[in-house]
């Protein structure tokens, strides 16, 4: 069953979306997590349940995170249906990013060997990756180490990356 929940951080209301296991005590499969606003979000349908309860765990994680207690996420993903093959591929390269490093576009096509063609798809599969926060598209920086295009935005993406340590607080 499909299940939905809205909750706050930092960088403004977050939503959940996943799939609730059948099994008692099972762990709900993260399919969504989407910022306020974002483009290719999800919305709401009437068909989805809204279960807070369902992520329980998860926003454990999330909170333990933006509190700088917890680097790495243990959540287990469903398939929601936006990932070809290849997007899978960078997304699994994603989540090899550590927490408070960083990583750029032509990196990651070095490291998978995506062609000079594909490199505009790679940023559009990062661009269209359905967990963000968990999945760390937000670690993914310009070759000349400028902040590039973010899903949720930029300035949430700088939050993201000043947290972490890799940007200082701007000030003012």
């Amino acid at each position: 069953m499909t299940v939905h929940t809205t909750i706050d951080s930092p960088i403004g209301p977050l939503l959940l979306v996943g799939e609730e296991s059948a099994a008692p005590g099972g762990r709900t499969a993260l399919s969504w997590l989407t910022t306020a606003g974002q483009r290719n979000a999800p919305a709401v349908r009437p068909d989805w349940s809204h279960s807070p309860a369902a992520f329980a765990e998860i926003t454990r994680q999330l909170d333990a995170y933006f509190q700088g207690e917890l680097t790495a996420f243990d959540i287990p993903f469903a398939d929601s249906g936006t990932g070809s093959d290849f997007r899978q591929r960078i997304w699994d390269a994603l989540e090899s990013v550590s927490y408070g490093t960083t990583t750029t576009y032509g990196e990651i096509a070095r490291r998978l060997g995506v062609s000079r063609a594909e490199v505009r798809a790679l940023g559009a599969a990062i661009g269209a990756n359905p967990v963000l926060i968990v999945r760390p598209c937000h670690r993914v920086i310009g070759a000349d180490g400028s902040l590039k295009g973010y899903a949720g935005g930029l300035e949430r993406k700088r939050g993201l990356l000043t947290l972490e340590g890799v940007l200082q607080p701007m000030l003012g």
